[in-house]
């Protein structure tokens, strides 16, 4: 017999830690108390975080100052490319109607095949000079 797929959190999943359970049962003293403790952990981690980043700001500001010799890699501040780009310039035009025009970009025009088609014209012919 299948068993059934069992739906929702996996067991043991649960938060277990119920602080406002325990928050709600402590008198006026006990959570000043309590609340001066959160405050005093809180500084001492914002400090070491505070500390860790000023160390890795210091190991990146020899790059940013240039003077961190041969293993220092040089600075690029460029900015990313704005606008769009420019259309490409026609390479090939047809010889029996010259406002025909082709990049050379994508399929071959229709226009080309067609005079291609018994000749011996080769793309190279329609090359714009």
């Amino acid at each position: 017999m299948a068993r059934k797929k069992r739906r929702g959190r996996p067991p043991g999943s649960k938060n277990k830690v119920k602080a406002s359970t325990s928050v709600a049962k402590m008198d006026v003293a006990q959570l000043h108390a309590y609340i001066a403790g959160l405050r005093q952990t809180l500084a001492a981690k914002i400090q070491d975080q505070r500390k860790y980043f000023e160390s890795q700001l210091a190991g990146l500001g020899i790059y940013a100052t240039g003077k961190g010799g041969r293993s220092a890699a040089p600075v690029r501040m460029s900015n990313p490319r704005a606008g769009t780009r420019k259309k490409p310039a026609p390479k090939y035009q047809s010889r029996k109607n010259p406002r025909l025009k082709w990049t050379g970009r994508g399929m071959l025009p229709v226009w080309m095949r067609d005079e291609m088609k018994g000749t011996k014209l080769k793309k190279d012919d329609f090359v714009i000079k």
